[in-house]
């Protein structure tokens, strides 16, 4: 995990506040309502009963997932705790100066600014441009780039969802575990029922764990392949129209539809 908030650093990115506001809130009504029962933390601090979840759930998704995928999910973790700002006005702003560029000196003009562009998707784009790719081959490549991200994207969010589908029945097995243990004291009423409250704390991790980290993180990891995906197809949008030679207020006009901002109301006159 220090690994990867460092590599978070290095990229820009910030921490997502609505994903740590989530844990907190999360949490705090959890144990909030526990302690407003009358209970207490210590009641539900378990390393054994976490242990079991955790190794449990781990071991059921590395059965069931091949390991590049795997690997794949661990690194867009990094998406769930962390956002990269990008955003949409700033990427039409540096289209449309390469647009206006390309109209004044010719599209091979954009061949240095290509090999510089900070996203990797759009010095893809733009080399192809100016190397004089076919438009359509062009678009057919792009796109097919586009939906292999996609796909990979719903793969990593699918295995979120096996967690958490994995956990809660993992929570039972642990559950099973300690009501074992607890057979073993029928003589003694106190220790039963002391050990069949802490038998069921494996459970509560296990729903816990599933319904407040893994299945909320795969909604996040698709919500962020969503937003890639948009910025990428504004970003062909605007390529294609540097290559068909549209005016830079044409495509600027084109790619707004691509941002959350509203036009603004006229004004009627009297």
């Amino acid at each position: 995990m220090a690994a990867e908030t460092a590599t978070a650093k290095k990229s820009g990115a910030k921490l997502d506040l609505a994903t740590a506001a989530g844990l907190v809130v999360g949490l705090g009504g959890i144990l909030g309502g526990l302690v407003l029962e009358g209970g207490s933390v210590r009641e539900i601090a378990a390393p054994t009963a976490l242990l079991i979840v955790l190794g449990g759930t781990l071991g059921a998704v590395m059965v069931s997932t091949p390991f590049h995928l795997l690997r794949g999910a661990m690194k867009s973790l990094t998406g769930v705790f962390f956002e990269k700002s990008q955003s949409p006005e700033a990427m039409i702003a540096q289209i449309v100066d390469y647009s206006a560029k390309a109209r004044k000196n010719g599209i091979v003009s954009l061949e240095q600014v290509a090999d510089e562009a900070p996203d990797l998707f759009l010095r893809k784009a733009l080399t192809l441009a100016v190397d004089g790719t076919d438009l359509q081959e062009l678009r057919k490549m792009m796109e097919l780039e586009i939906l292999m991200e996609e796909h990979h994207a719903e793969a990593e969010a699918k295995i979120f969802e096996g967690a958490g589908g994995y956990a809660p029945t993992i929570g039972i097995i642990g559950a099973v575990l300690g009501l074992i243990q607890v057979m073993k004291d029928l003589a003694d009423i106190e220790k039963v029922g002391h050990g069949i409250a802490t038998a069921f704390v494996a459970t509560i991790y296990g729903v816990g764990f599933a319904n407040l980290f893994f299945l909320p993180a795969a909604g996040k990891i698709r919500a962020r392949a969503h937003e890639k995906t948009q910025m990428r197809e504004l970003i062909l949008e605007g390529v294609i129209g540097i290559v068909e030679g549209y005016n830079p207020k044409l495509i600027r006009s084109k790619l707004e539809a691509y941002t959350d901002r509203q036009p603004a109301k006229k004004k009627k006159t009297p």
